[in-house]
């Protein structure tokens, strides 16, 4: 049994060294890099898109609210800590916060408060050091939009929803440009970290 474990570990070992750099960028939303690249010339994919299935992925893009309130609890802020962390590796991308509520109460109420929420959110991420240019114009869908159909309270539907809604530059001419730089970062990166792993993998080998 001893033997199979110490065979077992080798072979993990050896399958870390053996990874690509990138491989973590060419996985699920980035996938086969031909079709997606298929995909954008035939104008069925943007590059924003990529990186939001990705954000999506990677990090939660909710946080949720108590009745009536645009407060931050101590989960929301959790979560908007990761969203945070997860913007500032990726400056060339801007997002646009969605504010959502329950049914209960008047339209007209309910979409001033989806924008207070959408506020916060957006007010607690700049005070991580994110620039508020990067954060696009606020929108507030109030109840029209709910995650649970239901007339009653439920406070899945009293939401903020972030998303990737572009680059800085909007100039389509050098959207390419401003992919390419985010794939070449990670694609660096991705390197890095692996051959820090493999190392490790490989020194607790030999013990």
């Amino acid at each position: 049994m001893k033997k199979w474990i110490i065979t077992l570990g080798l072979s993990v070992a050896v399958t870390a060294c053996t990874r690509e750099a990138g491989y973590e960028v060419d996985q699920g939303v980035f996938g086969n890099a031909t079709l997606n690249n298929v995909q954008v010339m035939n104008g069925e994919l943007t590059y924003a898109q990529i990186l939001g299935q990705r954000f999506a992925a990677e990090v939660p893009t909710q946080i949720n609210f108590a009745f009536d309130s645009a407060q931050l609890d101590a989960t929301a802020q959790r979560i908007l800590l990761r969203q945070a962390d997860w913007i500032k590796q990726f400056p060339e991308a801007r997002f646009r916060v969605y504010g959502h509520t329950d049914a209960v109460g008047s339209a007209g109420y309910n979409k001033a408060l989806g924008q207070r929420r959408a506020n916060a959110a957006v007010a607690f991420l700049t005070q991580q050091g994110i620039s508020r240019s990067r954060l696009e114009a606020v929108v507030s869908f109030g109840k029209s939009r709910p995650l649970i159909d239901t007339p009653d309270r439920d406070r899945r539907n009293r939401r903020t929803v972030t998303e990737v809604s572009g680059f800085v530059d909007r100039a389509p001419q050098l959207l390419d440009g401003k992919y390419a730089e985010v794939i070449y970062r990670e694609y660096v990166a991705s390197a890095v970290r692996e051959s820090y792993i493999a190392r490790e993998d490989t020194s607790s080998g030999g013990e």
